[in-house]
C-alpha cells in the first residue's frame, strides 16, 4: 500500500486532465480499459491468495484450454466429429440403461378401462425384482439406508395411514402438523438446540441446503445491503451449494483442502471471504471422504467476518451426535459451537426415515424467517410456504417420525457402534494389509475412501470390484473410490475386505488391461479442458432415465 501511495504522488494530475479535456474519447476509452485491467489484477490476485501462484495459474490454464477447445468445436467439421462421439457415448448410456425385457409390456398411454388390482401388482412385483445390484446383501455403498425390516414394515403402515394427508393445508391435518414438528423438535435437541433454535423439514438434503443458502442470501440482502451475494464453500462440499448458487444467481468461491486431511484450508478460506460474503460453509462430513471439517475454527471466522455459517450434516445426520457415546473420537457439530447459524441433517440417511425427509435448523426465528416465501397481493388469497415445494406429502412425515421413535437413543446408539466400526475395520485393513491402496484423508463417519499406488489403477479395481458385485463409489480430483458403510455392510466387511484384496492383485498383475471401462470414463471426464463435453454427457444420461 505504502508503494502504492508513493506511485500516486509522482503522477502529473495536472496534465492528465489537461490530456482529458484536449481528448475527453480516447480520455474515456482508456478509463474503461484501465478499470477492466484493475477488476481482473484484482481477481488474479484474490485466486492466486486462495489457491496459490501454482494451482491459480492451472485453473486460469483450464479456462484458458476449455475456451479454446469450445472454439475449434465451432468450427465446420471439427463440431460435427465431437459431437457424433458424445452421441455416441450418450446412446451407449441409453441402451445399457433401457434394457427390453422378454414378455414386460410397456405402458405408455393410460388404459381406457384400468387394469385389475391384481395386474397392478403383478408388473409392480416384476419390477421392483428387476436385476440389479444386490443392495439386500450389501453390496452397494450408501444409496439404501435400511434400518432393519421390522422398523420398513412399521414406517410403511405409517406410510399408508397418512397417504393422502398434505402439510399445506394444517386446519384440514392438525395432527401431522403436529408430527412435522415434533420431527424438527428431536432433530433440533439431537444437535444440542435450545428453546430460540428452530428449523423446517425439507424434501431431502439438496433442499435444506438450497433452502440455508436462500435464507443467508434473504438475510444479506436485507440486514447488510448486499446486491451480489456469495458463498465460500470448501472444495469438498455437497454439488448442491453449486446448485443453490446456480439457481440464485450468485457467486460461489471454492477453497482447497488440505491434501493430507481433505479438511478444508482455513487460511484460503478466509482470504476468500469478502464484503460480499454472505455464508461459509463446514462439512460434518464430506461425502468424498467422510471427512469433518474444522468446524470450531470455521465458527470463530465466521464471528469475526460477520458472515453466516452452516454446518452440513445431511450425511453425518445421526452418526455424528452419537460419536463419543460410541466410543469415537467426538466431533462436534451442533449448536454449542459459536458462529452456526445453520444446519442440515438428513432424516432418511443414518435416521433410517423414508426417503424424501430431512431437517434444516436455523439459530434463531428470524434467520428462519429468510427461508419462507409469503405473498399477500395474490388473487387466490394470502399464500405463504416453508420451503420449495407448496403441496408436501404427509406420508414421509408420518414414516419419520415412526422411525425416529422407534429407532429411539439407544437404537441410534447402537448403529453407531456397528457402522462406524465397520468403517474402521475395512479402514485399518486398507493401511495394514494392502500396500497397494492408500486411505484419502482422515475419516471420521461411515465413509472410507481410498486411491491406489502406481502402478495400480484405482479405477481397474473398481471394474473388478463390480465384477464381483460391488458398486463402490468412483471419486475425482484426486482419483480414489469409497464405501459409505450402512448397516446392510456391517455383516459382509469381510467379504468386501477380500474381494478388494482380490482386485487390487489382479489389476497389480496386470495393469494394462485396464485401460478402458471406468478409467477411460473418468479418466476423460478429469482431464477434458472443455467442461461442457462432460455436461453434455451427463445432461444425456439423465435423459436416459426417461427414456421409454
Amino acid at each position: 500500500m505504502t508503494q502504492v501511495l508513493s506511485t500516486l504522488t509522482k503522477v502529473d494530475w495536472q496534465r492528465m486532465a489537461a490530456y482529458t479535456v484536449r481528448n475527453p474519447k480516447q480520455a474515456l476509452i482508456n478509463m474503461a480499459i484501465a478499470y477492466i485491467a484493475f477488476r481482473q489484477l484484482l481477481k488474479g490476485a484474490k485466486k492466486v491468495s486462495i489457491y496459490g501462484v501454482r494451482s491459480a495459474f492451472l485453473l486460469l490454464w483450464k479456462q484458458v484450454a476449455g475456451a479454446v477447445v469450445r472454439h475449434v468445436r465451432r468450427a465446420p467439421g471439427t463440431g460435427v466429429v465431437v459431437q457424433q462421439n458424445i452421441a455416441k457415448m450418450v446412446k451407449d448410456i441409453e441402451d445399457e440403461m433401457n434394457v427390453s425385457i422378454p414378455g414386460e409390456s410397456k405402458h405408455l398411454h393410460i388404459p381406457s378401462d384400468g387394469m385389475s388390482d391384481e395386474e397392478i401388482l403383478a408388473v409392480l412385483s416384476r419390477r421392483q425384482n428387476e436385476a440389479g445390484v444386490d443392495w439386500k446383501n450389501g453390496r452397494v455403498s450408501g444409496a439404501v439406508y435400511h434400518g432393519g425390516e421390522e422398523l420398513v414394515q412399521l414406517t410403511n403402515k405409517a406410510y399408508a395411514m397418512f397417504n393422502l394427508t398434505n402439510p399445506l393445508h394444517p386446519g384440514v391435518f392438525p395432527g401431522l402438523r403436529r408430527i412435522e414438528a415434533e420431527v424438527v423438535r428431536m432433530v433440533l435437541n439431537l444437535y444440542n438446540g435450545g428453546a430460540e433454535h428452530c428449523g423446517t423439514t425439507t424434501s431431502g438434503g439438496t433442499e435444506s441446503i438450497i433452502m440455508a443458502v436462500r435464507a443467508h442470501v434473504v438475510w444479506g440482502r436485507q440486514e447488510r445491503g448486499i446486491d451480489s451475494p456469495n458463498i465460500v464453500v470448501p472444495v469438498t462440499a455437497h454439488a448442491a451449494f453449486d446448485k443453490a448458487a446456480e439457481y440464485f444467481n450468485i457467486g460461489i468461491t471454492h477453497v482447497p483442502v488440505d491434501p493430507r486431511t481433505q479438511k478444508v484450508d482455513l487460511k484460503a478460506m478466509r482470504r476468500a471471504i469478502d464484503s460480499d460474503t454472505v455464508l461459509i460453509v463446514g462439512s460434518s462430513a464430506t461425502f468424498p471422504h467422510g471427512v469433518a471439517d474444522d468446524l470450531e475454527a470455521l465458527g470463530q471466522m465466521a464471528i469475526k467476518c460477520k458472515v453466516g455459517f452452516h454446518v452440513d450434516s445431511c450425511l453425518g445426520s445421526f452418526i455424528m451426535p452419537f460419536l463419543k457415546e460410541a466410543g469415537f473420537p467426538e466431533i462436534v457439530c451442533d449448536f454449542r459451537l459459536p458462529g452456526v447459524t445453520s444446519i442440515s441433517c438428513d432424516t432418511h440417511k443414518y435416521g433410517f426415515a423414508p426417503k424424501g425427509t430431512s431437517v434444516v435448523m436455523y439459530n434463531n426465528k428470524q434467520m428462519r424467517h429468510y427461508q419462507y416465501f409469503t405473498i399477500s397481493t395474490w388473487p387466490g388469497g394470502i399464500y405463504a410456504s416453508p420451503t420449495i415445494a407448496g403441496s408436501r406429502s404427509g406420508a414421509v412425515i408420518a414414516g419419520c417420525w415412526a422411525a425416529l421413535n422407534k429407532m429411539g437413543h439407544a437404537g441410534y446408539l447402537q448403529q453407531c457402534k456397528d457402522i462406524v466400526g465397520c468403517r474402521v475395520k475395512i479402514q485399518q485393513a486398507i493401511e495394514q494389509h494392502i500396500p497397494e491402496l492408500y486411505v484419502v484423508g482422515e475419516p471420521s463417519s461411515t465413509v472410507v475412501a481410498f486411491s491406489a499406488r502406481e502402478p495400480v489403477g484405482i479405477y481397474g479395481v473398481m471394474d473388478e470390484m463390480k465384477a464381483r458385485g460391488w458398486d463402490l463409489n468412483p471419486l475425482q480430483y484426486p482419483a480414489a473410490l469409497h464405501i459409505a458403510c450402512t448397516r446392510l455392510t456391517v455383516p459382509v466387511a469381510d467379504e468386501f475386505i477380500r474381494d478388494l484384496k482380490q482386485s487390487v492383485a489382479l489389476v497389480k498383475a496386470s495393469p494394462g488391461n485396464y485401460s478402458k471401462g471406468s478409467k477411460a470414463i473418468y479418466g476423460f471426464a478429469s482431464t477434458v479442458p472443455d467442461t461442457t463435453i462432460v455436461d453434455e454427457v451427463a445432461q444425456g444420461f439423465i435423459d436416459a432415465l426417461y427414456a421409454v
